[in-house]
Protein backbone atom coordinates (compact mmCIF):
# COMPACT_ATOMS: atom_id res chain seq x y z
CA UNK A 1 0.00 0.00 0.00
CA UNK A 2 1.65 3.71 -1.04
CA UNK A 3 0.92 6.89 -0.20
CA UNK A 4 -1.46 7.52 -3.10
CA UNK A 5 -3.75 4.59 -1.63
CA UNK A 6 -3.68 5.33 2.42
CA UNK A 7 -4.72 9.12 1.32
CA UNK A 8 -7.75 7.72 -0.49
CA UNK A 9 -8.46 5.26 2.05
CA UNK A 10 -8.44 8.62 4.54
CA UNK A 11 -10.81 10.50 1.98
CA UNK A 12 -13.19 7.53 1.54
CA UNK A 13 -13.31 7.91 5.48
CA UNK A 14 -13.45 11.63 5.88
CA UNK A 15 -16.37 11.44 3.57
CA UNK A 16 -18.22 8.82 5.18
CA UNK A 17 -17.61 10.61 8.66
CA UNK A 18 -19.40 14.07 7.30
CA UNK A 19 -22.28 11.96 6.29
CA UNK A 20 -22.81 9.66 9.53
CA UNK A 21 -21.43 11.76 12.14
CA UNK A 22 -19.39 9.23 14.19
CA UNK A 23 -18.16 5.32 12.84
CA UNK A 24 -15.68 2.93 14.83
CA UNK A 25 -13.61 0.92 13.04
CA UNK A 26 -15.46 -2.46 12.46
CA UNK A 27 -18.46 -0.24 11.02
CA UNK A 28 -15.61 1.98 8.62
CA UNK A 29 -14.49 -1.41 7.29
CA UNK A 30 -17.62 -2.92 6.87
CA UNK A 31 -19.48 0.59 5.33
CA UNK A 32 -16.84 1.75 2.91
CA UNK A 33 -16.12 -0.67 -0.39
CA UNK A 34 -12.89 -2.16 -0.10
CA UNK A 35 -11.37 -1.15 3.68
CA UNK A 36 -9.68 -4.20 5.29
CA UNK A 37 -8.48 -3.56 8.74
CA UNK A 38 -4.78 -2.03 7.22
CA UNK A 39 -6.33 0.87 5.28
CA UNK A 40 -9.05 1.52 8.22
CA UNK A 41 -5.87 1.91 10.50
CA UNK A 42 -3.66 3.76 7.80
CA UNK A 43 -6.60 6.06 7.09
CA UNK A 44 -6.97 6.43 10.91
CA UNK A 45 -3.57 7.10 11.04
CA UNK A 46 -3.64 9.85 8.37
CA UNK A 47 -6.43 12.24 9.73
CA UNK A 48 -5.24 12.04 12.79
CA UNK A 49 -2.09 13.14 11.97
CA UNK A 50 -3.43 16.28 10.24
CA UNK A 51 -5.54 17.02 13.20
CA UNK A 52 -9.08 16.40 11.02
CA UNK A 53 -10.88 13.68 13.56
CA UNK A 54 -10.81 13.13 17.32
CA UNK A 55 -11.47 9.77 19.31
CA UNK A 56 -14.31 9.03 21.26
CA UNK A 57 -14.60 6.39 23.91
CA UNK A 58 -17.03 4.00 23.18
CA UNK A 59 -17.64 1.08 25.54
CA UNK A 60 -14.06 -0.78 25.59
CA UNK A 61 -12.95 0.59 21.90
CA UNK A 62 -13.19 4.17 20.44
CA UNK A 63 -15.42 6.02 17.54
CA UNK A 64 -13.88 8.60 15.27
CA UNK A 65 -15.55 11.96 14.75
CA UNK A 66 -14.57 14.31 12.51
CA UNK A 67 -13.22 17.99 14.03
Amino acid sequence: MDEHEIGTAAGQVWAYLAEKGEAGRTELKREIEGMDDFKVAAAIGWLAREDKIAFVPAGRSFHVVLK
